[in-house]
């Protein structure tokens, strides 16, 4: 990444900008502005997030910030009520609250003498979710917003729930928070009452996992915030990012398809990251990219972002499989509109003896009962962490699948947007689940997992009211995979695998299930190898980085464990995100996150999750250390969640609290 240190305009910083609330709860915000911007108003960019301006975003905020603020805006990080070192408390994810509280400050901004009126609003994840949440309720000085790695629908993709099926990143995430969430403020900053916040926000802390578990289904709980409910409520223009490798892919497709506003859609080959710094390589100038959207949109400058294709994918190349990759070979395509007319559908059918065709069978009375690990290269739902999180070679799943392939291809073809399955199946019991995953057979054997789906049977017609499965009853259900962008060779063969189970990504069914598949077909979007469509980012730019001395180096592990006498397997995650000290003020972070996922391969009832994650601040003699836990377990009808909380200050413990959580299944 290129540094660049002198702007167009001299920036000025405050590191704790007070902005009260209509009800006198004080927000904490960073801001970057032009020096001369009460002389010469500039419009002001926001991103409101939980996530500790202080310590936690702090490296991706400086490469950002005061790159937009020296090129004529204020841009304002804000830390969310209950989280840094704002005041009240966070009851839950993108409450009313919430989203009050980010209309309340775009309009204190916009009144401001050093903004001109105008503001967009952007982030990332959290940030991302709630600038689209925002949009829809259109405060008036909201012209522009950059979302990325978002959703539109909250039940359906998000880290919650996935084709009606409870994903264990809703316990893995849920963690996350609790533990983010029990961290005090700096003392630097608020003084003398850090203490007094802290155990407020200890003492009121929300348990995540088991409230959001709470809603099983897509109720009314879920439908906040969703805005595919009624897309026509965004007025902003939005931009929408997205990455392969990220769990919010999907969106980025249906906002630039629904939305009545102007949208626009980029989706690179990253993980859970800004695309500046963005994992795996290419990264792209996305600080260049953003000012073309807001000085279009928020100074109304003639920067050509109106006429940008619709949609700007990356097309992967075929490649081994692995779990990591440092950089994805591929090419960025270009679509001027989407859906695009220019992607017509191939289809594939399943046939007998695992093959994949052309032409359809008769009944395939394919048996499948998968061993309750199945699923065990599947990498993590959400990459974010830059550790070995990405599916691996899909053939030790494959092996507990049915699979249908298709002879050696003759010629390479790109697959660009998402492959639709058709399935004839029953179930042997009233619920089931089945997984879907198409994947690139290299000529070595090796299995690459192109995109997968999962679909809870019991959801088939709806995720608001679903409707066990009738044993024995053969079920017609489409399931739509995953989005993407993957150019596939010649000589390589294409797979789609059958799965009943697909741990740990999802939590496994009350007790094990045969299914018997009986036709299958592939709707396959093929995208014709196009001349003249491909596009170039600029190379990524962004301010000077963060100034910190390293105290503790990160590191991380991914461990599949067999045990040889019980059977049992388990999946063992330890991320070591080091420990840093901030050269400018002085506080040092650090932190450490343990995930433990074990199962029997024969006994779907002994799913076990368990989280641990580690918090430490010091600066000086002050220190404290938050330690949570959170661990997760099912009967036949009942869910059993735990958690627990330690705060610390030095080493004298000074806060604890157990949460115990009983929750009936409700069809999953």
């Amino acid at each position: 990444m290129k540094t660049i240190k002198d702007f167009p305009r001299e920036v000025v910083e405050f590191p704790d900008l007070g902005i009260v609330m209509p009800d006198g709860c004080r927000l904490s915000a960073r801001v970057w502005m032009p020096k001369d911007a009460t002389d010469k108003p500039v419009p002001a960019i926001l991103e409101h997030l939980p996530y500790r301006k202080r310590d936690g975003t702090t490296a991706r905020d400086n490469l950002t910030h005061p790159y937009f603020a020296g090129n004529g805006y204020a841009s304002i990080r804000v830390d969310m009520r209950g989280n840094g070192d704002s005041e009240g408390l966070m009851a839950d994810e993108y409450t009313p609250q919430e989203l009050q509280d980010a209309c309340d400050v775009i309009a204190w901004v916009a009144a401001q003498p050093w903004c001109n009126g105008n503001v967009g609003m952007m982030g990332i994840s959290w940030g991302g979710f709630n600038s689209l949440q925002v949009a829809a309720l259109q405060p008036p000085a909201l012209k522009a917003i950059i979302t990325l790695c978002s959703t539109d629908d909250r039940y359906a993709d998000d880290i919650h729930y996935k084709g009606g099926l409870l994903l264990n990143e809703n316990q893995g995430w849920g963690a996350t928070m609790f533990s983010y969430s029990s961290r005090p403020p700096d003392p630097a900053l608020v003084g003398e009452k850090w203490r007094e916040m802290w155990l407020d926000r200890l003492e009121n802390e929300p348990f995540f996992p088991a409230i959001w578990l709470s809603h099983q289904t897509r109720d009314a709980y879920w439908k906040h915030g969703s805005i595919c409910e009624d897309y026509a409520q965004v007025k902003a223009a939005t931009l929408a990012i997205g990455g392969w490798g990220d769990g919010y892919k999907n969106a980025v497709s249906r906002i630039v398809g629904n939305l009545k506003a102007p949208a626009k859609g980029i989706v690179g080959p990253w993980i859970h990251k800004y695309p500046h710094f963005a994992v795996p390589q290419p990264a792209i100038g996305f600080l260049q990219e953003a000012l073309r959207w807001w000085d279009h949109w928020l100074k109304d400058e003639p920067t050509g972002v109106e006429d940008d294709p619709a949609m700007r994918l990356y097309l992967m190349d075929s490649v081994p499989p692995r779990e990591w990759y440092d950089e994805r070979p591929g090419r960025w395509i270009a679509e001027a509109q989407w859906p695009s007319p220019a992607i017509p559908t191939r289809q594939f059918h399943l046939g007998r003896d695992g093959t994949l065709g052309d032409s359809a069978v008769g009944d395939l009375a394919v048996e499948i009962a998968s061993r309750q690990d199945c699923g065990v290269a599947g990498g993590e739902y959400c990459a974010i962490w830059a550790g070995p999180d990405l599916p691996g070679d899909q053939r030790v799943d494959d092996e507990k699948s049915a699979c249908f392939d298709t002879a050696p291809l003759d010629e390479a073809f790109d697959i660009v947007g998402g492959a639709v399955i058709r399935l004839k199946l029953s179930a042997d019991r009233p619920q089931a689940m089945v997984a879907v995953r198409l994947c690139d057979v290299q000529p070595d054997g090796g299995s690459t997992r192109i995109t997968y789906g999962v679909l809870n049977l019991a959801h088939r017609e709806s995720h608001e009211f679903p409707q066990p499965v009738a044993p024995g009853e053969v079920m017609e259900i489409t399931l739509k995979l995953d989005d993407v962008a993957y150019s596939i060779k010649p000589g390589h063969r294409l797979r789609v695998a059958v799965s009943s189970t697909y741990w740990p990504m999802v939590w496994s069914a009350p007790e094990p299930v045969m299914l018997t598949l009986h036709e299958g077909a592939l709707d396959l979007p093929v995208r014709p190898a196009g001349a003249g469509d491909e596009w170039t980012f600029k190379e990524p730019e962004g301010a000077t980085p963060w100034a910190t001395e390293t105290l503790r180096k990160p590191s991380n592990s991914r461990q599949v464990e067999r045990d040889a006498e019980t059977g049992r397997v388990t999946l063992r995650i330890e991320d070591d995100f080091g420990e840093l000290r901030d050269l400018d003020h002085g506080l040092a972070n650090g932190s450490v996150a343990r995930e433990t996922w074990s199962i029997h391969p024969d006994n779907p009832l002994s799913a076990q999750g368990e989280t641990h994650w580690t918090e430490t601040l010091a600066r000086g003699d002050w220190s404290v250390r938050t330690e949570t836990f959170t661990r997760m377990t099912s009967e036949r009808h009942t869910f059993h969640l735990t958690g627990r909380v330690e705060a610390y200050e030095g080493d004298t413990l000074v806060f604890e609290r157990d949460f115990v959580e009983e929750i009936q299944r409700n069809h999953i």
